[in-house]
């Protein structure tokens, strides 16, 4: 991907995702700092949205809090069903890049009317209606997307839930790595993509991604419908070979994220063997399998990974000859609030 050829800059999707970089290297990691110590003391904190707004940021911040043992308690769920549990106690955050996704407006409203205190917002979108029933509002920096599938917004998002958790652990590195998160991210961009694998994954009826329960392949999973116009599904951990492989075709493309080393062999022997269905692989080790190469990121790994997502699947919505900016369903706002 890239903005010299008129394929890729014809399309705002492409554009908006090749600003990423500059959006890493120049995010602000101590704009969360001023609500941490108020969500350091609840001890809970929920962090809840809809689609691309919650899975990557919010699983993202979580599976590394879990790595580091850092004691917040965190979780996350969408909107309507954060509605049905008691979050007395727990501190709240609802990402909506529009502010006015209607399950998260309706969630605030009756957290609200419970006189919640710590309801805590992030948007794209100054002066929401998210904001006005916060505690407190932080707008993003990344700008308006014109596309319907979001990008750059995602990985801002996912920026500051990863800032304001390392303030609260106390161990705030995040602001002196952006430089080379940035670089590397542009890398996973930008690196040319073997184009007899994107006709593979262009001819598949299923793309399946797998990976960690990080937001990563579920979030890619996502953007395969709305750049590809393909089925998708996502297969946690080592799902993939655990009883789907029965409805699997040899027709389907598995794209794995960040593949367990020790798991390789076994994937190769179910999906490849015995389903005789092509395995892609996104990583920055060497593995078994046809494999994106991309730098490697250390614990921002996830955002690399991400872009590279991206990056393959832009090439396969190309190929397809496809719109990648008007899908002929989908909407920005996936539910947009009406009082």
């Amino acid at each position: 991907m890239n903005l010299t050829d008129d394929r890729y800059r014809q399309f705002s999707l492409t554009r908006e995702m090749l600003e990423t970089p500059r959006i890493i290297s120049s995010f602000d990691a101590s704009t969360s700092k001023s609500v941490a110590s108020d969500i350091a003391a609840a001890g809970r904190l929920l962090l809840t949205g809809e689609g691309s707004s919650r899975l990557f940021p919010a699983k993202s911040s979580i599976a590394h809090a879990r790595r580091n043992g850092w004691p917040l308690v965190l979780h996350t769920d969408a909107g309507r069903q954060s509605s049905e549990y008691d979050l007395s106690g727990w501190a709240v955050f609802a990402a909506s890049n529009s502010g006015k996704t209607a399950e998260v407006i309706r969630l605030y409203q009756k957290l609200r009317e419970q006189r919640h205190s710590l309801r805590f917002s992030l948007s794209a979108t100054p002066n929401s209606k998210l904001q006005e029933l916060a505690n407190q509002g932080f707008v993003l920096t990344c700008g308006k997307e014109e596309a319907v599938a979001a990008t750059k917004s995602v990985v801002e998002q996912a920026l500051f839930y990863r800032s304001l958790l390392e303030h609260i652990s106390g161990q705030s590195t995040l602001a002196g790595r952006l430089a080379q998160l940035g670089q590397h991210v542009e890398a996973a961009l930008t690196t040319p993509f073997d184009q007899t694998l994107v006709q593979r994954i262009a001819r598949a009826g299923t793309i399946y991604w797998a990976g960690r329960n990080d937001g990563v392949a579920e979030e890619l999973a996502l953007k395969t419908n709305e750049i590809t116009r393909k089925k998708s599904d996502f297969l946690e951990g080592t799902y993939a070979v655990h009883g789907i492989e029965e409805v699997m075709n040899p027709e389907d493309v598995l794209l794995w994220v960040d593949p367990y080393e020790e798991s390789e062999a076994k994937f190769q022997e179910c999906l490849g063997k015995g389903v005789g269905m092509q395995i892609i692989a996104i990583s920055s080790r060497p593995t078994m399998f046809p494999t994106v190469t991309i730098p490697d990121g250390g614990d921002l790994g996830c955002f690399v990974q991400l872009a590279a997502g991206w990056n393959v699947l832009i090439e396969v919505g190309l190929s397809l000859g496809i719109n990648l900016d008007k899908p002929q369903r989908a909407r920005k706002v996936g539910n947009e609030f009406t009082p």
